[in-house]
């Protein structure tokens, strides 16, 4: 299996909250400067990548947010647009299709198209050949894919439309699609996780579903959100002591002293255990995907910046 950043495709999925986008806008620092050029592809016109490397928004164009790095929001009426135009190649005619009302409402009413045009987008922009002239070559296609679930099924869509079409040149194209994606050597896919229970849950479902459906082991794991741990359990034991002291103290609190140092003693604890936990999830990831995982930390930042993404692509820079 390829390694990570040489491979042409990436997704990045996981359950929802986790903070997929920043994990991805990371990962595409991290390629860039390894001198990849990469544009990091956002699904369902998110425009998350905009505001986070603070640029207008992106859009349906191949956008520079940063050296060597690149912006694109896939807009599925647009990708189909495109799609259609490559294929019937002759303006008039096309104008004609997209002018007919029934058409555009069984275009849009149609199982599946809109994963399928977004995940044949996708597969353009890793082309080196691309169909689009006009569009720039690129060495890594990073996906901020959808949550788990609907990550999968975007993964499964060109093989689907290949078994339902069965002849014809939406076959061909799904089925080129589907061979691409489910080459390990061109194509990744990473899961993020929470340190909790149920985010952990549900990348061991995807690691599993992920070889069952498609045929793809995940490449990483990133453990995004992990408590620093600031004190050792004898510490820990001690500011529990001292906690448990200090409630029991009924002396009045007129100067609020007592209050303070009771809030600073509880938040401490809290801390700890919270970090352990975080501890424990860890260990029982590695210990049932079989999988190293990347741990990156909790960022205390009330808004995630440039400087912010920075200082987790450094980690997972050496961790790929």
């Amino acid at each position: 299996m390829a390694p990570l950043l040489d491979k042409r495709l990436v997704f990045v999925t996981g359950k929802g909250g986790v903070g997929k986008s920043t994990v991805s806008a990371a990962l595409g620092v991290a390629a860039a400067r390894r001198g990849k050029r990469t544009v990091i592809c956002e699904v369902a016109q998110q425009e998350r990548m905009s505001r986070m490397f603070e640029r207008q928004g992106v859009g349906y164009h191949e956008t520079e947010i940063a050296p060597n790095l690149y912006a694109f929001s896939v807009d599925p009426q647009r990708a189909l647009e495109e799609y259609l135009l490559l294929q019937i190649k002759i303006r008039p005619l096309y104008d004609l299709m997209f002018k007919n009302r029934i058409f555009t409402y069984f275009a849009a009413a149609t199982p599946g198209m809109r994963e399928l045009v977004t995940v044949g987008k996708l597969w353009e922009l890793a082309q080196f050949d691309r169909r689009v002239k006009s569009g720039s070559e690129y060495d890594l296609v990073i996906v901020d894919a959808p949550a788990t679930g609907h990550g999968l099924g975007l993964l499964r869509t060109p093989r689907t439309f290949g078994e339902i079409a069965r002849v014809g040149p939406i076959k061909r194209q799904a089925d080129t699609i589907n061979q691409f994606i489910t080459n390990s050597d061109l194509t990744g896919v990473c899961a993020v996780a929470w340190p909790e229970e149920m985010p952990v849950n549900e990348t061991l479902d995807l690691q599993q579903r992920l070889r069952e459906e498609i045929g793809l082991d995940l490449d990483r794991v990133f453990l995004n959100g992990v408590y620093p741990e600031l004190f050792k359990d004898d510490e820990a034991e001690l500011i529990r002591s001292r906690y448990e002291r200090a409630l029991e103290d009924t002396r009045p609190n007129g100067n609020g002293i007592d209050i303070v140092r009771r809030a600073a003693l509880r938040a401490a604890l809290s801390e700890h255990l919270r970090a352990r936990m975080h501890r424990e999830q860890r260990a029982r990831l590695v210990r049932e995907s079989g999988q190293d995982v990347v741990e990156l930390p909790f960022l205390f930042e009330p808004h995630l910046d440039m400087g912010a993404v920075g200082q987790l692509a450094d980690l997972i820079e050496a961790s790929v």
